[in-house]
């Protein structure tokens, strides 16, 4: 009788090598069926432009082999005659294997999909991030509960009760926590409404500054002087935001006045002159200007204009030129610029006679 004869756990040893040989060559068939597909793959990433085909290329990679070793495993146990309970075990650890490669692609695509609009956020805008920086997390955190829940349920685990007393827990959590959850659907709203973005320059209440992070719970704003100011979700949807960033003009209000000794003629013209001087500049639409009132000390003009770009330091800049050029002309006019002054009249009369009274 030869030893091939001889049996084990039910099973000849003949047996127990073709399980082996059938194991190893799937093994070995699926690692050359994938080396194959990488291959393939690798040819056009470089020929194409779209990125379809590195991502399909990762993904494969991603393929671990310790997957590719349970699978050979079963593969090979199909051949054996093995105790029901054992068998079922098989079953259980090799659709564990799979959810867990599921998991491990999925996983791999929010990382993907992470790097790709973060790269694209300084090309467009701050949208991206802010979107990814939000629901990242809670994607990869629901993949993999589901993972786990599922892998509990094929080991035998009744999941039914494991889920009440989670509800049970979570409205307990949610009641211990609401400030926190408060915090988290307010960043979700500001990802779906998009009042601010990173890379905007908002003003809340008295502060101000440029958006670096919109966290879970939190918002990260650096001041103009340079620290950072942090505001809780919740507080700064219930606050006035100031979006400057999608600003797409400035609307600029200026007044001045002159000496109420300025000539009428001189008064007719200084709108017209102010006008000349507002179109001479750029990106700069002259909107109107009037003699608006009689101050107490002056003759009061108001000019409003529009910058056509949203930039401040070219609203500055442009503000700073028409100041300096109305300046130049009104000496040049001979034009008065008014400052608060008081004129006193005194009147002269006949001295009264003086009563001498006793």
């Amino acid at each position: 009788m030869s030893w091939l004869d001889h049996s084990f756990y039910e099973n000849t040893a003949a047996e127990w090598l073709i399980a082996l040989g059938v194991g190893i060559a799937v093994l070995i068939g699926l690692r050359v069926v994938l080396g194959a597909i990488v291959r393939r793959l690798a040819s056009f990433v470089g020929a194409t432009e779209t990125r379809l085909d590195d991502i399909a290329l990762n993904i494969v990679k991603h393929t671990k082999f310790l997957f590719l070793l349970i699978v050979g495993l079963y593969a090979g146990s199909v051949f054996l005659v093995l105790p029901e309970a054992m068998r079922g075990s098989l079953e259980s650890i090799i659709v564990i294997a799979f959810l867990i490669q599921i998991g491990l692609w999925v996983s791999y695509l929010v990382s993907e999909w992470v790097t790709t609009q973060t790269a694209l956020t300084d090309e467009t805008s701050g949208r991206r991030a802010t979107t990814i920086g939000v629901i990242a997390t809670p994607v990869r955190i629901a993949v993999w509960s589901l993972v786990l829940l599922i892998s509990l349920d094929n080991l035998g685990i009744d999941i039914t009760a494991l889920i009440a007393g989670l509800g049970v827990g979570g409205i307990a959590i949610a009641l211990a926590t609401q400030n926190i959850l408060g915090d988290l659907f307010s960043s979700l709203s500001i990802v779906l409404d998009r009042p601010f973005e990173i890379g905007d320059f908002v003003i809340v209440g008295a502060d101000m500054g440029t958006v670096e992070r919109i966290g879970l719970k939190t918002t990260r704003v650096r001041a103009l002087s340079g620290e950072i100011i942090v505001f809780s979700n919740s507080d700064l949807l219930q606050s006035r935001i100031q979006n400057y960033k999608q600003m797409q003009q400035r609307r600029v209000v200026f007044e001045l006045g002159v000496t109420y000794q300025t000539p009428a003629d001189q008064v007719e013209a200084i709108p017209g002159m102010v006008r000349e001087i507002i179109e001479a500049q750029e990106h700069t639409r002259y909107d109107r200007g009037h003699f608006q009132s009689f101050g107490p000390s002056s003759l009061d003009f108001q000019f409003v204009f529009t910058m056509l770009v949203p930039d401040f330091a070219a609203k500055a800049d442009a503000q700073h030129a028409i100041n300096l050029a109305i300046l130049r002309r009104f000496e040049a006019e001979g034009i008065e610029f008014a400052y608060p002054t008081q004129t006193l009249f005194v009147e002269r009369g006949e001295n009264p006679e003086s009563t001498e009274v006793a």
